[in-house]
């Protein structure tokens, strides 16, 4: 066998720390010190920088070391750092500036440092898009570090840098990162909400980015950060926070119209977008409190809510609210806005979540008192109709309803007692009874001749199996002492505070035991008992046996 060579010998790979058998808390002292010794190169290499501009090309060295060329999933964030604060210095020296007066070669430095500087800016846009957590959070701190100096020195890049610069690219990581909730809620919580120029220029930034169609995730991610920014700044508000101190020389930043103007924009861009049916009820819920205080024309938001409107179902109900501020602070004109409203009163109505809110609005919507009779007798019979099949937590909701409806608009109290003076007609009803002239199928509220028929459903209700609702219903039938009733009181009850007060903190004990069959039978599964039971014929018990096979 032929003996190895020196060559070979050289060429064999050199083993590991943890090959040989060293132990980790050695391996780990090791690393320790390499990372020391990599560290404190960096920083002669940053001191070189300041010292001369001969040393200049360590910039390129750094920037190459920062391992993002190929894979920006692990950079090294003390070498970005470092290089923020090269920048920072060249920044706020001049050095990237290049005036006319310079010699040459003072442009060349001056042009290369700018390229190194964009190298730079790119690579921690890569990070914010493809880094770990930790290092995304990092980058948007150098990256907002940068865009500060930038505007403070760099003559004519106050309002580049935010609108075509680096800002631009750092929206873009925000909204497009993987995995970047922890990014964005930085970036919102940290600066967007901190400081009124971040704000105004993310408005700006997602106005132009909403103009093309985006992906609904997308768009959850656009309409998160526009609702995060939700206190829109009123008359009297003054703007003092700023990121940048030259922003406050900026007169649009300091302008309460201009501020809103760009939120404005930054909505309208969304809401045209191709937004889904949920995004859509999304933001019907935060349109009266998050939306429409930005709008200085809220009017623009008139073609949403009533597409939104015509929708029907929850989607109608949720665009109520923004409808009637519209129409009852912008004056806004909306056709046969009672007649679609009678049209939400169904069934389904009675078991959304939404229906609440429903009874707050309508009950606004039909307080005052220069409307027809005919229209709002139509809507208490059609409550009393719906609430025949409702469920008892929708029920202790109408009954109060109505009888502030009967107290507010009194001419509809002959649907509670109406006499008939003709004798022999009285004697005809009383012998036949007689149809219920309601016509239940017609849409105008103002044709259903609700105003001719009567309440005889909450009569029925009075004997209505649960309790509670029974003794609700009947307080129609009694004189109206009370003025009116709070119903506030009675829009959140549920099924289990109807459990908890009944059952109370203590058990009840029952008056009667509840009867739950008329025959009580002594078998099951057959119809007749065996000789021994004394063959005598019970209830059938057929019913059990269609339903299960015995064999």
């Amino acid at each position: 066998m032929p003996a190895p060579t020196v060559g070979a010998t050289s060429s064999k790979k050199r083993k590991s720390l943890k090959e040989s058998g060293v132990p980790s808390s050695k391996r780990r002292a090791v690393a320790e010190d390499d990372s020391a010794d990599v560290m404190a190169g960096v920083l002669q290499l940053e001191e070189q920088i300041s010292e001369s501009r001969k040393h200049y090309n360590n910039i390129a060295k750094l920037i190459s070391m920062l391992n993002v060329d190929e894979n920006a999933t692990n950079p090294n964030l003390a070498i970005a750092v470092s290089l923020c604060r090269v920048f920072s210095r060249l920044i706020a020296g001049g050095d990237l500036i290049e005036t006319n007066r310079a010699a040459e070669n003072e442009k060349i430095i001056a042009a290369w440092l700018r390229e190194r500087c964009r190298e730079y800016q790119k690579a921690l846009s890569a990070i914010l898009l493809e880094g770990d957590t930790s290092a995304k959070l990092t980058a948007l701190t150098l990256c907002m570090r940068m865009i500060n100096e930038r505007a403070t020195y760099i003559p004519g890049e106050d309002t580049q840098v935010w609108l075509s610069g680096l800002f631009k690219n750092v929206m873009e990581a925000i909204i497009e990162a993987d995995d970047g909730d922890a990014l964005r809620s930085e970036f919102i919580e940290k600066f967007a909400k901190t400081y009124e120029d971040v704000q105004f220029y993310t408005f700006v930034q997602i106005a132009e980015f909403a103009e093309t169609t985006q992906s609904p995730e997308t768009l959850d991610i656009l309409i998160s950060i526009l609702s995060a920014c939700d206190s829109a700044p009123g008359p009297d508000h003054e703007f003092k926070s700023f990121y940048v101190k030259s922003s406050k020389k900026n007169k649009k930043l300091v302008s309460i119209n201009s501020h809103k103007k760009r939120a404005q924009d930054a909505w309208l861009a969304v809401l045209r977008n191709n937004i889904s049916q949920s995004q859509r009820k999304t933001l019907l819920r935060i349109m009266v409190h998050n939306i429409e205080p930005w709008f200085t024309r809220p009017e623009l938001l008139m073609d949403f809510l009533t597409d939104s409107y015509n929708v029907g179902g929850a989607t109608s109900l949720l665009a109520l609210s923004g409808l009637f501020y519209l129409i009852q602070e912008k004056n806004l004109d909306y056709p046969q806005f009672y007649q679609k409203l009678y049209s939400l009163l169904d069934a389904d109505l009675l078991h959304s979540k939404h229906r609440s809110r429903f009874f707050r609005l309508m009950n606004t919507f039909l307080a005052s008192t220069h409307l027809p009779a005919a229209l709002i007798a139509s809507f208490i019979k059609r409550l009393s109709r719906l609430a025949l099949n409702a469920p008892p937590t929708a029920i202790v909701v109408i009954v109060p309803f109505i009888y502030n409806q009967l107290k507010n608009h009194p001419t509809c109290t002959f649907m509670l007692h109406r006499v008939v003076r003709d004798e022999e007609l009285r004697a005809e009803l009383e012998a036949e009874g007689m149809d219920d002239p309601f016509d239940a199928e017609e849409p105008d509220p103002t044709r259903t001749r609700a105003i001719e028929s009567s309440l005889w459903e909450i009569q029925t209700l009075e004997h209505h199996y649960h309790p509670n609702v029974a003794a609700i219903a009947r307080i129609l039938s009694e004189q109206f002492t009370k003025m009116f009733y709070n119903l506030e009181d009675f829009l959140d009850y549920t099924y289990q505070g109807m459990v908890q007060s009944e059952l109370g903190t203590e058990e009840k004990p029952m008056k009667r035991i509840p009867v739950i069959e008329y025959h009580i039978p002594k078998r099951i599964f057959t119809d007749r008992m065996l000789e021994e039971d004394g063959g005598v014929d019970t209830a059938p018990g057929s019913l059990m046996r269609g339903l299960w096979v015995f064999a």
